[in-house]
Order: structure tokens, then C-alpha cells, then sequence
């Protein structure tokens, strides 16, 4: 019998919905769309100053939804090696660049295969990317 099981990690950003953060399906782990959004509802990557001026980093965003799925993967004791395909969702195509910049410090060419496409929006006008990820990572016998 195949195993499976639906988390909401503790200590991550509450889903914006009813749906898990990971899902276990025997050997494999299905990450949810994933963004900067840190569990005090704060989002890294974006500022807004005492005038209401925005400042937002893909940068920075791309470091901490890549950081916040390797924390949901540690809670199935797996870990980003383990990741075998990415998509990514970028607002604005512009922002490529900076996403592939940090992307490329935490996998190269033998990493996960990857799809990035530009959406309209997101949940949050202050979110630039979301990331949902698929692991292989079997489960111990």
C-alpha cells in the first residue's frame, strides 16, 4: 500500500487555504506553491516605507521561498538534492535574471528539471515569485 499524508509545517507561513504545505505519495513529496511569506505573515523581499513607497527584491524573494521549501522538505526528512522538478511562477518576466542568479546557487544543471512562467498575479500584490516543487525521496523500509 502506497503511503501518503498531507503537512502543514509548523513554524512556516499558514496556507492561504485548505491545503497542505507537502504531500507525501509513497516515494515522491509534492511541495505546494511556496512564497516568501514568512509564518508572521511579514514577506522577505519587500519594503514599504513611511511614504508608502514599495521596494520589492526578486532577489531576496527567489533566497527565501527556495530556503522555505528546503524547510518544508526537511520535515519529510528530505532535503533540495532530492527535488527533481521546479516551476516557478514570476509576475513580471523582467524579473528572470534575479531569479535565475540566486536559483543557480542552490542548483546547476544536474539539478531538478524547471518550468518558469509569468502569471498576472499572485496572492499578494507584494509577492513577485511562488515556487512549487516535486521531490523523489523514498520512504525508509
Amino acid at each position: 500500500m502506497t503511503e501518503t499524508r498531507s503537512t502543514v509545517v509548523e513554524g512556516k507561513a499558514t496556507p492561504r487555504g485548505r491545503f497542505p504545505h507537502i504531500k507525501r505519495a509513497g516515494d515522491f513529496l509534492f511541495v505546494s506553491g511556496t512564497s516568501s511569506r514568512r509564518a508572521d505573515n511579514s514577506i522577505a523581499g519587500a519594503e514599504v516605507d513611511a511614504m508608502g513607497t514599495t521596494r520589492l527584491d526578486i532577489r531576496e524573494q527567489t533566497r527565501a521561498v527556495i530556503e522555505n521549501i528546503r524547510d518544508i522538505l526537511a520535515s519529510e526528512n528530505a532535503m533540495l538534492d532530492d527535488v527533481v522538478e521546479i516551476s516557478t511562477f514570476l509576475v513580471d518576466m523582467n524579473d528572470f535574471g534575479g531569479y535565475n542568479e540566486v536559483y543557480a546557487q542552490y542548483f546547476d544543471q544536474n539539478g531538478p528539471t524547471r518550468t518558469t512562467v509569468a502569471v498576472h498575479q499572485l496572492p499578494h500584490p507584494h509577492l513577485r515569485i511562488e515556487i512549487k516543487a516535486v521531490a523523489y525521496a523514498p520512504v525508509p523500509r
